[in-house]
């Protein structure tokens, strides 16, 4: 009998996989902290044959997202637990072959389906407490969207706090930044079981949604403070300039992205 699932396990009938098949659908609020920083050290996160933006190489994104989320049966949103996870992550910008690119160099991600459905598209994602404030329209226990609402957010993992931030509504916006508004360039690495310094897979690819919706988007002010831990690098990252703070809602759809390199490998005798 074959083994069926898109992921591992793979079972008798695929029920079992830890991620669905393709698409995925995603609709939630994203909050979007733009600043800059060294530009060398946003060049030495890339490979060597990616080169840093040509414009504000230096800038870098750094972004909560509160998402619930479904398969194309829908099953998952009558099992909250299976549709609801928060992430945060920092994006740069790279240029390969001519064309400029947003690529997500870390990310934290608070459910195991959700890091590796991730792992599937590039994205380098480890497990963390992520906490941001969600908006209200009645009563008083959460920012409004409008002129003086704020926002808190914060990531910490293996018990180290590693980011917080605050944000203020100053007004509506026709745009969320940047930063991340290009097509994601990312890399697919897994090591070689032999543990020699080889890789099985390593490929260089492409991705962005097919089907997208924008809703509200608000500029505003921030404060952030990224802080040290002994299993992360993000304070290399270190803030010089803020550049501005969006909160936005989203929705899109992600079905396939596209190989556009791929090392190749010795045969196996």
């Amino acid at each position: 009998m074959a083994l069926k699932g898109f992921m591992f396990p793979r079972s008798p009938t695929g029920r079992a996989s830890l991620v669905p098949d393709t698409p995925w659908h995603y609709s939630g609020a994203m909050l979007t902290l733009e600043y800059r920083t060294h530009p060398e050290r946003v060049a030495e996160l890339l490979p060597d044959y990616l080169d840093p933006a040509d414009e504000d190489p230096g800038a870098v994104a750094v972004i909560w997202a509160d998402w619930q989320n479904c398969s194309d049966d829908y099953s998952e949103i009558l099992d909250p637990a299976r549709s609801q996870y928060k992430e945060a992550f920092v994006t740069v910008r790279c240029r390969y072959r001519g064309e400029t690119y947003s690529r997500c160099v870390y990310i934290w991600v608070d459910s195991d389906y959700a890091m590796v459905r991730g792992h599937h598209q590039g994205y380098p994602k480890k497990l963390a407490s992520i906490h941001l404030s969600r908006p209200v329209s009645v009563g008083r226990a959460g920012p409004r969207l409008e002129p003086g609402g704020r926002f808190g957010a914060s990531v910490a993992a293996y018990d180290h706090k590693l980011i917080h931030a605050q944000f203020e509504i100053s007004g509506t916006s026709d745009h969320a930044g940047f930063v991340n508004a290009h097509p994601m360039l990312h890399n697919r690495w897994f090591p070689a079981i032999e543990s020699d310094g080889t890789d099985s897979l390593d490929e260089l690819v492409t991705m962005s949604a097919y089907q997208s919706e924008i809703g509200r988007c608000f500029r505003g002010d921030f404060s952030m403070e990224i802080r040290p831990s002994p299993v992360e690098e993000l304070e290399r990252l270190e803030i010089l300039e803020p550049i501005a703070g969006y909160w936005r809602e989203i929705a899109f759809s992600w079905k396939a992205g596209t190989t556009l390199r791929r090392t190749n490998l010795p045969a196996i005798d």
